[in-house]
């Protein structure tokens, strides 16, 4: 089979190393309404349409809780929005500091055009953030023909639109001759509900969650075990294929293209 193209996620995919730039902005937000929020529940719904991570926030027994015990009364959609602006506000002062291709990005998707194969991109992020995002990876290298973000087609991830409208724009058919690439379990169930081969990415992801500096310090046995985890949470949200990092990509490619 011929793959026809790529479409790789964002923030812990090509960029940001470790996804850390939604978090502090997540963290912040909740913060300012009094609402403690830890690193590792701000990860658990990444790769959503940021207000819908937001909505998933409040579902989670313990921030509930805390919104519950300032405010008396479940959250309400007005709650949610006004949390929204908030996040808005923090993302915005720290996106562009984050826009650094992770490792192996910019050398994978120049083989990529050499071989034919078109590139795109779908996001959690919106359309407003990307407006900042995409100059910046530009100047690094990295230029996806199409990319989609979550506010534009009404319905983020899982579900699989973006993932139509970056075929449509590319102009790719059938869908399993695209291949998607990201670091959550949204973004695999994304490609997977499109139709599409899903592969999902450990180093510099959300699962993994730990920045260059952590990867080196961290002793070997140590990080496998917790490489190992992220693994088999990529794999039990549907993954086809999960790579260490980019340099493994091109491996997949060929061993798709090599079956009949």
């Amino acid at each position: 089979m011929k793959i026809q193209a790529v479409i790789f996620d964002w923030a812990g995919t090509t960029i940001d190393y470790g996804c850390f730039s939604p978090l502090g902005a997540f963290v912040k937000s909740f913060d300012e309404e009094g609402i403690l929020l830890s690193i590792q529940e701000a990860r658990k719904p990444m790769g959503l349409l940021k207000i819908d991570h937001i909505r998933a926030l409040l579902k989670m027994p313990e921030i509930l809780g805390q919104f519950l015990n300032i405010y008396g009364y479940q959250p309400k959609e007005e709650d949610i929005l006004r949390i929204y602006e908030r996040f808005e506000k923090n993302i915005f002062e720290v996106l562009s500091d984050h826009v650094i291709l992770n490792p192996y990005v910019f050398e994978t998707t120049k083989e990529l055009e050499k071989m034919g194969i078109k590139i795109g991109s779908t996001t959690g992020y919106t359309k407003s953030m990307m407006e900042i995002v995409l100059p910046l990876a530009k100047d690094q290298g990295y230029v996806p023909e199409c990319c989609v973000a979550s506010d534009e087609l009404g319905y983020g991830r899982p579900y699989p639109y973006m993932m139509y409208e970056c075929a449509r724009r590319l102009n790719v058919y059938p869908q399993n001759s695209m291949i998607k690439v990201g670091d959550t379990s949204v973004d695999i169930e994304e490609g997977k509900n499109a139709g599409c081969v899903s592969v999902g990415i450990v180093y510099g992801g959300s699962v993994l969650g730990l920045s260059v500096d952590e990867v080196a310090r961290y002793p070997q046995k140590d990080l496998q075990f917790l490489v190992n985890q992220a693994k088999i949470e990529l794999y039990d949200a549907g993954a086809d294929y999960v790579i260490d990092d980019m340099r493994d990509l091109l491996p997949i490619i060929e061993k798709i293209q090599q079956k009949a």
